[in-house]
């Protein structure tokens, strides 16, 4: 690799731009191609961000070389396919999530990651909270001792309040209402993050879950146009850890009040943690020592956490991969089909 990271942004929507003014922000990295199947698309990011080349076809970029690492902002469903391409040509991927639309994809992208030996990592975007990353310390450092409780949220009310627009007209809404376009609900689209948030922030690995998923009536004959929104708006899950631990994690669609909230409350027998997240701050509270008689919660001042893009460049210049990588993602992919199988089977399911 050059001393200078060149990216290349592969999917050129919306989150795109975030990737390219992050990563460009970054000391000695540099966007230096986008590909988009829309070329016209391509060429206006390459134009908004300051991007020399643009390519309507990864296997053409791929060709041309010039580049150390490629970030993976496609649809979820050519995650797989697009990934595995890039990696066969010894590029490093940072993926969105989610890495992929089922765990023996996910895998497979996981295994062919590291048999190549190539830095990856997926973005779970709310490592990128300070509180969660404080929080996680504290537990590993025992000052809560051993966590025996915890309960956690992501709650989003779009389908209730129109501050992200009008989800019964705008596409972009709409698609995450119908399987027929891909969808897998809210538990596809944010129970990714907050079983990443809850796993991550107590530490503990879950042994066993129960999950519940609810579809709403939301339109007469419960479709509109050609989006028949028929995906989970609402689940609710009891879980148990390996440590014996028990939780429960809930995310919705219809959580009235709430804009884009993670809360993440971990109960040890010594303290306990309450941590809260959007995707532009987060804050952590504590419960801990003559304070627990009083029940009194105090906020902790938190260190700012490098970005996820960070990571990944810090990863491409040292070769030590971080966290979070397609390993622990697909760790969580398992977890989400688990939860269907257990809607559908109506009962507690062990994680093999």
């Amino acid at each position: 690799m050059t001393k200078e990271l060149r990216i290349l942004i592969l999917g050129t929507g919306g989150i795109a731009h975030r990737h390219a003014e992050h990563f460009s922000a970054i000391p000695n990295c540099r966007v230096v191609a986008a590909v988009d199947t829309n070329i016209e698309r391509a060429r206006t990011f390459a134009a908004d961000h300051s991007i020399a080349d643009s390519f309507a076809d990864l296997g053409e970029a791929i060709e041309w070389g010039q580049f150390d690492a490629a970030v993976n902002s496609t649809p979820d469903g050519v995650h797989k396919a697009t990934t595995l391409k890039l990696m066969a040509a010894g590029k490093p991927v940072f993926c969105e999530k989610p890495l992929a639309v089922n765990y023996p994809d996910a895998l497979e992208m996981t295994e062919a990651a590291e048999a190549n030996g190539l830095v990856n990592m997926v973005n779970l975007t709310y490592r990128n909270a300070h509180a969660l990353q404080m929080a996680r310390r504290m537990v590993d450092e025992g000052k809560i001792g051993t966590i025996r409780h915890f309960e956690a949220s992501y709650l989003q009310s779009w389908l209730t309040g129109q501050h992200w627009g009008d989800w019964r007209t705008e596409e972009r809404w709409l698609w995450r209402l119908s399987s027929d376009h891909g969808s897998k609900g809210v538990l596809g689209d944010i129970g990714i993050h907050i079983l990443d948030f809850a796993t991550f922030g107590t530490g503990l690995d879950i042994a066993a879950l129960h999950a519940r998923m609810k579809v709403f009536d939301k339109a007469e004959g419960g479709r509109i146009g050609e989006y028949v929104l028929d995906v989970n708006d609402s689940v609710a899950m009891t879980v148990e850890m390996k440590n014996g631990a028990l939780g429960v994690i809930h995310m919705s669609r219809y959580a009235t009040g709430n804009l884009n909230d993670l809360h993440l409350i971990i109960y040890g027998e010594t303290g306990a943690l309450r941590i809260w997240s959007n995707q532009l701050d987060s804050r952590l509270e504590v419960c801990l020592g003559a304070d627990i008689e009083t029940a009194t919660w105090s906020r902790v001042e938190c260190p700012v956490t490098p970005r996820n893009e960070h990571r990944f460049a810090m990863a491409m210049m040292t070769g030590d991969n971080g966290q979070p990588d397609f390993r622990r993602a697909a760790e969580i992919q398992k977890l989400l089909d688990l939860c269907f199988v257990s809607d559908r089977e109506g009962r507690m399911l062990p994680v093999d």
